[in-house]
């Protein structure tokens, strides 16, 4: 039968050994923050960036590629055929890559992938989906048979390419101006940096107080 100092010392090694062995065991707790774990659990929808000018011209790309699309599609005969294939690839390749750039930003998960420059991305989608959408309609509109769905198309068409110029105004406006502030900025601190050296050159005993 044990003492109380047998007992003592028995628990002392006992937890000792379970510090040792919690400290270097692989399987610790973990302490990282749920909302800074990956996967899509965090997703929540930004009603700032919808109810902005930017989320509303892309919603309205959006519809107005699909339905210029819609309406091409309807047509079951052409000749010649080469005009509607092109508005075909134009309306349904600008409806993909802005629905896709909308769930990116209206969902924030541009924020997970920094590497990619997105305001870059969606200016380069703006601007080609403008210049190409004005030639599917111009190519369009002298080509067509005067039907309904193709003037449809051709309209559509025409309104997809000035909400997309609208935006690429916009986002070079924006750009424009974050340049400014961001010289701007580097323009002051720099102004300050030199402010203060010149302080230290006019008052050598700044420089020996702080040695």
């Amino acid at each position: 039968m044990r003492n109380g100092e047998d007992l003592e010392g028995f628990d002392g090694e006992a937890s000792s050994t379970s510090m040792i062995s919690g400290a270097s065991s692989p399987y610790q707790p973990t302490t990282e923050p749920v909302s800074q774990r990956h996967g899509l659990a965090g997703l929540r929808c930004d009603l700032d960036y919808l109810r902005g000018a930017f989320g509303k011209i892309k919603i309205t790309q959006v519809v107005l590629a699909l339905i210029a699309f819609i309406c091409i599609e309807t047509i079951m005969e052409c000749s010649p055929c080469e005009g509607l294939y092109f508005f075909e690839f134009v309306s349904c390749s600008a409806f993909v890559v802005t629905g896709a750039l909308l769930l990116m930003f209206s969902l924030n998960l541009h924020t997970r992938i920094p590497q990619i420059n997105w305001n870059l991305t969606d200016l380069v989608n703006t601007g080609l989906s403008t210049f190409f959408f004005f030639i599917a309609s111009v190519v369009l509109a002298a080509l067509n048979h005067k039907t309904g769905a193709e003037i449809a198309a051709v309209i559509f068409g025409f309104l997809a390419m000035i909400v997309y110029a609208v935006n690429m105004y916009l986002a070079v406006k924006k750009w424009r101006m974050n340049s400014r502030q961001q010289n701007s900025r580097q323009t002051s601190d720099y102004i300050r940096a030199r402010t203060e050296s010149r302080e230290v050159d006019h008052h050598p005993e700044i420089q020996r107080l702080d040695a």
